[in-house]
């Protein structure tokens, strides 16, 4: 036996891991959190714990459901106090892992008041008009016991008369006092809460549609809430195309949370009963809205059957402290990626053509604009995704990062027309869609799954060797991206001088990524130089900054007319940059002009694409 050297307070701490936890888990713990100085960016949590005297070790939410990684906001815990009977009780972090807290509880206390703060990161989720609570900011839990076993009952202060939307149920309002019934820690976590100001709740349930949808909406401003009435019946026509593809819900009810704001982060985060989205203020009153909406908005619903219901094994853990394996996020996200885009087309948020515009997009950035896949397979992308998935500082495309969600989406539609192929018309995704994320509605639950058995759910629809052909895909360090979905589809990617009508989900590609291979921040930072395109040859990299093109300054529209006029012109475009404190010119022999993806039917073919897409519920 070794002999413990970090002191009698220590050693009683290491043994506390070992030990039986101290808290009565039948107990539903009490949780207030008061979010009335949000305007200050900083939330103040009060939890009552019931204990028994002896070790109790503590958990802050480290691996966040949906976010694929170790990255509860340890750092925005604050002012961290705890005490019992009027008296302070001390408490040490654990030395291998800062989420943990370990405390001794002294004889006869029964409850333990934990207080902190919860200070927003810049630009997270308060503004001084809205608040969106994610409950894992402001939770500790104790060990020994399952998040499901858990019992939580929460209150919420907000400002005085701000309105919130939430899919948790409501046990009492007062004024601002909003106290929810008690429910289980991982359907807590599972449910955020937005509030504002300035707030408005639309209802979005189909006609006929036993179950409630909602828009819950908060922004900066109130005219930012005006969603259209085009938008709102596509919305309708979004929740009516998933009942016909999934055939079932699994859920109570169901909540589009959408915070519209320039000063929060922009994202999505989805939970089985509501989703966590943001976009800026403005994005439902700009004539894209309706690309907006269904490229985020539908991506989340879908992962209420696809990443909440059905869930690969590896990703479902009994608490929040317990890695997770990320080897199949190409099923949990790339067919999220591919089913919500084609929704977005079939509820009429999307255009044909934006839905084609969107994959010649990915198709493009993942071939000629992703040198990385040859050296760093598709997998590897999902399995490293923990620690490497959102690397920050240039050389995304050489490094790649979450490419397990559009080369995802190709993977998917691959397999869609496969299954279209073998069974000549007869089948289709949907069909494995219905059958795979099917079944009774019991609320919130989860029926995880692993490869093989999803190569068997694929089996069942149309018999084929599914297992190599994933093999195949996710192995791959070709420098070609899988186009065989377009191509079944009958389409194809060409290049052409004419930008796109419109953008896609995650933006237009610049003209400048598939002519001279930079990627360019709006004040002229290269953000990325595609590793073997002509500007990285002419020694162009990311972190430079272009201040000079062709001997004028540099903006925009004079870098996009030197890469027009390259076409006929014989001289090279000259780039004037400033590299750490140095200025220096790089000459770039490039003479293709401006190339844009397009994809552009095949005559003669079938067009699987736009069938794919064509609305399936019906009265829309």
């Amino acid at each position: 036996m070794k002999r413990c050297r970090l002191g009698a307070f220590s050693c009683l701490i290491a043994i506390a891991v070992l030990a039986a936890p101290a808290v009565l888990t039948s107990e539903s713990i009490p949780l207030t959190v008061d979010a009335t100085k949000t305007q200050q960016k900083i939330l103040y949590v009060h939890e009552t714990i019931p204990v028994e005297p002896g070790p109790l070790t503590l958990y802050y939410p480290k691996w966040i459901p949906g976010e694929h990684g170790p990255d509860g906001p340890i750092t925005s815990l604050t002012g961290l106090k705890f005490e019992a009977d009027g008296k302070t009780i001390p408490w040490q972090r654990d030395l291998k892992d800062v989420f943990t807290f370990h405390l001794e509880i002294p004889g006869g206390v029964s409850h333990l008041d934990a207080k902190f703060d919860f200070v927003e990161p810049e630009g997270n989720s308060a503004t001084d008009k809205l608040v969106v609570l994610e409950w894992n900011d402001v939770i500790l839990y104790p060990a020994g016991t399952t998040a499901q076993q858990l019992s939580y009952s929460a209150k919420l202060l907000l400002p005085d008369g701000w309105k919130f939307g939430t899919s948790l149920p409501v046990e009492d309002q007062s004024g601002n006092q909003v106290s929810f019934k008690p429910i289980s820690l991982d359907m807590l976590v599972d449910s955020p809460v937005i509030a504002g100001e300035y707030y408005r709740a639309i209802d979005i349930t189909p006609p006929g549609e036993p179950i409630h949808h909602e828009l819950d909406l908060a922004s900066d401003s109130e005219a930012a809430l005006n969603l259209s009435p085009e938008n709102q019946k596509e919305l309708v026509n979004l929740v009516a195309e998933t009942g016909k593809l999934f055939g079932a819900r699994h859920y109570r009810d169901y909540h589009f949370i959408l915070a519209l704001s320039d000063h929060v982060a922009h994202f999505g985060l989805e939970h089985h009963e509501s989703n966590d989205s943001r976009l800026p203020e403005r994005a439902l009153l700009t004539p894209n809205s309706g690309m907006s909406l269904g490229g985020l908005l539908a991506h989340e619903f879908v992962h209420s059957w696809n990443g909440k219901f059905r869930r690969p094994a590896d990703l479902t853990v009994p608490y929040y402290e317990e890695p997770m394996e990320t080897d199949l996020l190409w099923g949990y996200e790339g067919l999220t990626d591919y089913l919500g885009p084609m929704l977005a087309a079939r509820s009429g948020l999307w255009t044909a053509e934006q839905y084609h515009e969107h994959l010649a997009g990915i198709a493009a950035a993942l071939g000629p604009g992703r040198p990385g896949r040859t050296w760093r397979p598709l997998l590897d992308t999902a399995s490293a995704e923990p620690g490497l998935g959102r690397e920050r500082g240039g050389w995304f495309t050489w490094r790649r990062g979450t490419d397990y969600y559009d080369e995802g989406d190709l993977v998917w539609l691959e397999v869609a027309t496969i299954i279209h192929r073998e069974s000549h018309g007869e089948k289709s995704i949907d069909d494995f869609c219905l059958s795979f994320h099917g079944g009774p509605n019991n609320g919130a639950e989860v029926k995880t799954y692993t490869f093989d058995q999803l190569m068997s759910a694929l089996n069942a629809i149309v018999p084929f060797d599914w297992a190599s052909f994933f093999h195949a895909r996710l192995d791959s360090t070709s420098a070609d991206a899988p186009m065989g979905g377009i191509e079944n589809g009958g389409w194809k990617v060409e290049f052409n001088s004419q930008p796109a009508k419109s953008e896609g989900r995650r933006g237009a590609e610049s003209g400048d990524v598939f002519s001279i291979g930079l990627q360019i921040a709006p004040d002229g930072t290269v953000s990325d130089a595609i590793v073997g395109g002509p500007a990285f040859e002419a020694g162009l990299s990311s972190g430079m900054k272009i201040i000079g093109v062709n001997g004028r300054v540099y903006t925009k529209e004079v870098l996009d007319d030197a890469v027009k006029g390259s076409k006929e012109s014989t001289q090279p475009i000259t780039l004037l940059a400033v590299n750490d404190d140095y200025i220096r010119t790089f000459t770039i022999n490039y003479h293709g002009g401006e190339r844009h993806p397009h994809l552009v039917e095949v005559s003669g073919q079938p067009d699987y694409l736009d069938e794919s897409i064509k609305p399936r519920a019906a009265g829309k």
